[in-house]
């Protein structure tokens, strides 16, 4: 199920908690619900951060609370380094706050978090969060998400809160909401994640967040098309009104020849009868219009 992700048997270390960015957001964590059992900061081991301990190194941290997820808000020059110390701990699901991160880094930790069984979600992810087992991996703002039947996949994490928020108040709440990440090499995609939402029970329906570069959404829209998808699928594709060949606001966001467009996503999740909204707030109504739903 895929709130094995993230969930209530989350037990968390926070790589670089002794930072402002990890200081500040390992604090909302806790308030959300997280279990965040350990930080890890080489050379700040016995210090404690919002009441959680502190350890050296990532093989200490799990040897002492078991922990089974990390988030990294490690600066991108040493980022690898902490995916690296994450996986060889047996740290299970990996979530990358990082942005900036070198391509070559990415495709080696990917790799080889991949071959070790490990999930990354990132880098240049807000993270993941499940209200439905009050556990958030990620900087997400607390008060927008509520407990609901709504699973979500985006890359990019503005238009999640906006959406969610949208949700919320029409009593649309989340299973589990999950950042891809907008750099152009990124672990767990859309494809992965239809996959684990198909086999999760509480959600009930899917929102795919997508915005322009990179083929992410013609690779699911073949995917849903090709397996004959059991849930009901919305989409919001942003950056309808971007240029050829100008990068937008992440490093995946780029559109080169038609490759990429706007155009091209839309008409590939139509075609696999996903309906796309035009903007933001239409994504409930197409919700709401899916009889499957009603049930």
């Amino acid at each position: 199920m895929l709130r094995s992700i993230v969930d209530g048997n989350s037990r968390v270390v926070v790589q670089g908690i002794t930072g402002n960015e990890g200081r500040f957001h390992s604090a909302l964590m806790l308030e959300f619900g997280t279990n965040v059992v350990a930080g890890v900061t080489p050379g700040k081991g016995g210090q404690k951060v919002n009441g959680v301990p502190v350890y050296d190194s990532m093989s200490e941290a799990v040897s002492a609370t078991r922990a089974n997820t990390s988030i990294v808000f490690v600066p991108a020059r040493l980022a690898a380094g902490a995916v690296h110390q994450a996986i060889d701990a047996g740290i299970g699901t990996i979530v990358v706050i990082t942005e900036m991160i070198p391509q070559k880094d990415a495709i080696e930790f990917v790799a080889k978090a991949e071959k070790a069984g490990a999930v990354i979600v990132g880098p240049n992810t807000p993270g993941v969060i499940n209200p439905v087992a009050r556990t958030k991996v990620g900087i997400m703002p607390n008060h927008i998400f509520e407990s609901g039947p709504i699973g979500i996949a985006a890359r990019s994490g503005t238009l999640t809160y906006e959406i969610a928020w949208y949700m919320s108040s029409a009593g649309l709440g989340q299973s589990v909401c999950v950042g891809m990440g907008g750099d152009a090499i990124v672990g767990l995609d859309f494809t992965g994640l239809l996959d684990m939402f198909r086999e999760d029970e509480q959600t009930r329906a899917v929102v795919l967040i997508g915005e322009v570069g990179g083929r992410a959404e013609e690779k699911v829209a073949e995917y849903i098309r090709c397996t004959d998808y059991p849930k009901p699928v919305v989409a919001y594709v942003a950056g309808v009104s971007a240029p050829p060949e100008k990068r937008m606001g992440h490093a995946g966001a780029i559109i080169v020849g038609n490759v990429g467009s706007a155009e091209s996503k839309i008409k590939a999740l139509n075609d696999a009868g996903v309906p796309v909204a035009r903007k933001p707030s239409d994504v409930v109504k197409l919700l709401k219009a899916d009889p499957r739903l009603a049930r």
